[in-house]
């Protein structure tokens, strides 16, 4: 690896910890310091080294995976440094069966692993496509509380034995429904002992609103920003595709020639089958689930838009469920990670959908829309 200093932290949100070794003799020293970008680039200039006029760093900054890792990423590059961000759920960073783990013991860890080339690493994007991924996040948890606030309101109802008063469906949801609760509710200061349900209901609504206009602030900037994305314009000529997903696909594979195969892109969202090997026994399970969560939530969701409107899905769905019922989710699935290899592969070669020559592909090849 052509190292000098190995410098492997154990990110805290106040405190951190550095083991500084030495790749030639492996001894190793520890130093405890506040986590501040300051501090952070006084440990770095102090332990950066170069070989002669080549410009290239002879120290490894080693990280693991946090909320920190991007900034400490990017203050590393920017002086130089090589940088590697550790994948804190590979199996090689596991701790099983240990009798002591500290912060030193995670440092120490981090630097051997880096020393004998067996760290699982983790691809850190840019900074904008970070903070746009960070949006496409936020969004999603707005989703998630509106529709929590959503269920409180029913459960309200449900407790009070006014369930069949309540609008089923999304109807509770339009105006109508909603000037139906706002009937119903009444300012909390303002409710005696047996009504305080309708002071709930009213604090419930008010939430509900904020979260609503927060949601379409996001999806207006969300917008904004799509509109001169040419990656995900691209991602949209896709029927049943639309840009919540496009933008999640673009953010989250980053860089589409990272990946060699379809396999692993289909890794990378935790959408392939388990495997458990044992002497001649060979079973597949239920998927991983491993990668990114986001990813793989957006394009289940969005499998059942696209079975809807693309004949191609729609053969694909019944050719895997073989026409049972109870196979139709795991078809689903199975549809969710096609559409994944397809959108991969558009962007990999930078062409736009063309329906007419998938149905022909076996399922087992890489999908190429050329």
């Amino acid at each position: 690896m052509g190292l000098d200093t190995i410098i492997a932290l154990d990110l805290g949100k106040f405190k951190s910890v550095a083991c500084l070794m030495n790749a030639g003799t492996r001894r190793h020293s520890f130093e405890t310091l506040d986590t501040t970008p300051q501090r952070l680039h006084d440990l770095f200039v102090a332990h950066h080294t170069s070989e002669g006029d080549d410009p290239s760093s002879r120290t490894l900054v080693v990280i693991e995976c946090c909320d920190a890792a991007g900034w400490v990423h990017d203050l590393a590059r920017s002086l130089g440094l090589r940088c590697a961000v550790a994948n804190a759920n590979h199996e090689a960073w596991r701790w099983n069966k240990v009798k002591r783990k500290t912060d030193r013991d995670d440092a120490l860890k981090l630097a051997r692993m880096a020393l004998n080339d067996e760290l699982p690493t983790v691809h850190v994007p840019a900074p904008p496509v970070r903070q746009r991924r960070r949006l496409i996040l936020h969004r999603r948890s707005l989703v998630a509380r509106r529709t929590q606030c959503k269920n409180a309101i029913r459960s309200i109802f449900s407790q009070q034995g006014l369930s069949h008063e309540l609008p089923r469906g999304s109807k509770a949801w339009t105006k109508p429904g909603l000037e139906q609760l706002a009937a119903a509710a009444r300012p909390l200061d303002q409710c005696a002992i047996d009504d305080l349900w309708r002071g709930r209901l009213h604090l419930e609504l008010a939430l509900l609103e904020v979260l609503h206009a927060q949601i379409l602030a996001t999806e207006r900037k969300l917008d904004e920003l799509a509109r001169d994305d040419a990656q995900v314009k691209l991602l949209e000529t896709v029927p049943g595709v639309g840009t919540r997903l496009a933008e999640t696909v673009v953010v989250c594979l980053d860089d589409p020639h990272r990946f060699q195969s379809a396999a692993e892109v289909g890794s990378y969202a935790g959408l392939v089958p388990k495997q458990m090997e044992s002497g001649t026994m060979r079973r597949v399970g239920r998927i991983t689930r491993r990668g990114s969560t986001l990813l793989r939530g957006m394009l289940v969701e969005v499998a059942w838009m696209v079975w809807r409107h693309n004949a191609w899905a729609k053969s694909f769905v019944a050719r895997i469920s073989r026409g049972m019922r109870l196979r139709k989710k795991i078809a689903i699935v199975a549809l969710a990670r096609k559409l994944l290899v397809i959108l991969w592969a558009m962007l990999r070669d930078n062409v736009p959908w063309r329906e007419s020559k998938l149905p022909a592909l076996p399922d087992d090849e890489v999908v190429c829309v050329t």
